[in-house]
């Protein structure tokens, strides 16, 4: 039995000392430009104007590696900054179980109902935030990926900054510029889903929950199209299949974006089984269906991303979010509901909470702050939800509804999980997946393309995975990967093939860091350029 975990990748090293003697030195640094960070800058702007921010960011701007349906629970955001762009409130929904040809309308779940939510781009909410946070007096400062947490005395005391200008052997080339230390008061690690530092200061602090953190992967299209859609609209079952031995818990949601676009996307759950499953291939396969094409007829795709979702929900997040010097929030630290296909109004409470802590000068009150917030209530109600899918769709959905008629106290108790590469690899007849026809159905280099992917091709690799395996679990990355990063090479006389890896490629979705490897910050600026995801 072939596991991803029983073939670690190689260690990183993501904890150092200062060792910097002209650091950047600030009151409050905050790793990441998404929802999170920019509500911490920008609430640290309105309490604490006098203290100084950086937002250190590793995509090309603000915005450009921020991907989400996404349905927004607006009160949050409206709390923080007024109003903000959206494509306006949802005006009706609808949610589907498919089969292979049919579509048949089911009740709405309550926990995904969306009556006075709204519709948004998260890029184009990244850079409404960020520009709100300057205004604040925050530095943003794009194209810088932090790398390494530096810790002095067993104190968070800021992050290390990665160079610049690397060839792929590592050694300096023409235009290379170092890395710096930023030393700060306060760290924030705000740095998103399967977030490399929030993951390291949780190792390494030991801050882990009760269960491990376990991710889904969601592939994106954007579209433009003939006719409008009025709704947002939800599907379950088919393209996936419902027997627990297969393990494929997800769905796939069609949102507006105003009259002239839909965001398009497939969400299925990193605990799967079967090596040849690919959520890229299984969105291009969901357009096939005669409902989904309808939706898309006359269209074309104009844009397309990937990204990890954390969904350990209540009992996979740490088991404190605040440790001297730092401050976990967001998607990096798990905050997240599943059931409820929310995280937006998450990452900006608790990034504005964090910044309510740093700037009183008790940063352990934050963890106080999170168990008497809305936060808490809402994630321990469904606690124990996304586990009772690995039972299979049907028993899954089962205990999923008790559990929302009774609001998460039956059945009882807090059901454990296993990490996603904990799962044994199961192989068996390969899927058959549509062929591109580059109008409906696309191939993984085109969707790379149509992500603006910036990667100098020789820069050096920042993914860290082990290299010879069992044929099994090359086969599984490589039909994980929406990007088509990893191949498979030639076999040895132990059975192990040889990995080959295409950093290249990569956007950066996290899948490979659920499943057995680990994703590390590229040269900052390098990865997708999202505009309207």
């Amino acid at each position: 039995m072939i596991r991803p975990a029983d073939y670690p990748p190689p260690a990183v090293d993501a904890v150092v000392a200062p060792s910097d003697p002209e650091p950047v030195e600030v009151d409050v640094a905050i790793v990441g430009a998404g929802p999170a960070g920019l509500a911490a800058a920008i609430r640290l702007g309105q309490v604490a104007p006098d203290v100084s921010v950086a937002v250190l960011e590793k995509g090309a701007t603000p915005g450009a590696h921020l991907l989400s349906g996404a349905v927004v629970r607006p009160g949050p955001l409206r709390e923080l900054v007024g109003e903000f762009p959206s494509y306006g409130e949802v005006q009706g929904e609808a949610v589907y179980l498919l089969t292979a040809r049919r579509a048949l309308r089911v009740p709405t779940p309550p926990t995904m109902r969306n009556e006075g939510n709204v519709v948004v781009s998260l890029a184009q909410l990244g850079r409404f935030l960020a520009e709100k946070a300057e205004a604040g007096g925050a530095m943003v400062l794009p194209e810088t990926a932090a790398v390494s947490l530096l810790i002095e005395d067993g104190r968070v005391v800021g992050v290390r900054t990665g160079d610049k200008g690397r060839a792929r052997d590592r050694a300096p080339g023409p235009r290379f510029e170092p890395g710096s230390d930023v030393r700060a008061c306060v760290t924030i690690l705000a740095d998103g889903t399967a977030g490399h530092l929030s993951g390291a200061a949780i190792a390494h602090l030991g801050l882990g929950g009760l269960n491990p953190q376990v991710w889904a992967l969601g592939v994106k299209e954007v579209w433009r199209v003939a006719q409008p859609l009025r709704r947002v609209v939800h599907t379950l079952g088919w393209p996936l299949r419902a027997g627990a031995r297969w393990r494929e818990f997800g769905g796939s949601f069609v949102y507006p974006l105003g009259d002239d676009m839909v965001s398009l996307g497939m969400v299925v759950g990193l605990d799967y089984a079967d090596e040849s499953l690919s959520v890229h291939d299984l969105l291009q396969q969901l357009k096939t269906h005669p409902f989904v094409r309808g939706l898309l007829a006359g269209g074309e795709r104009v844009q397309w991303g990937a990204k990890t979702i954390p969904e350990g929900g209540f009992l996979s997040l740490p088991r404190a979010c605040s440790a001297p010097g730092v401050l976990l929030c967001g998607d990096g630290a798990g905050f997240v509901n599943v059931p409820a296909l929310k995280g937006v109004h998450l990452a900006v409470e608790t990034g504005r909470l964090a910044a309510e802590a740093a700037a009183s000068g008790d940063i352990a009150s934050f963890d106080e702050a999170l168990r008497s917030s809305f936060v808490w209530d809402e994630l321990r109600a469904v606690r124990n939800m996304r586990q009772a899918f690995g039972r299979g769709f049907w028993a899954g959905g089962a205990l999923a509804s008790v559990m929302t008629l009774t609001g998460g106290r039956f059945p009882g108790g807090d059901r454990r999980a296993e990490r996603d590469a904990e799962q044994p690899v199961v192989g068996g007849a390969p899927r058959a997946y549509p062929s591109a026809d580059g109008s409906l159905t696309f191939d993984k280099l085109s969707s790379v393309f149509a992500a603006g992917n910036r990667t100098r091709d020789d820069q050096p690799d920042h993914i860290r995975v082990a290299r010879r395996v069992p044929r099994e679990l090359a086969e599984m990355w490589t039909a994980m990967c929406p990007a088509q990063v990893y191949e498979v090479g030639a076999e040895g006389d132990d059975g192990h093939v040889e990995l080959h890896v295409i950093p290249s490629n990569c956007v950066q979705c996290g899948a490979i860091t659920a499943k057995g490897g680990r994703l590390t910050p590229p040269e900052g600026g390098a990865g997708p350029e999202y505009t309207i995801t």
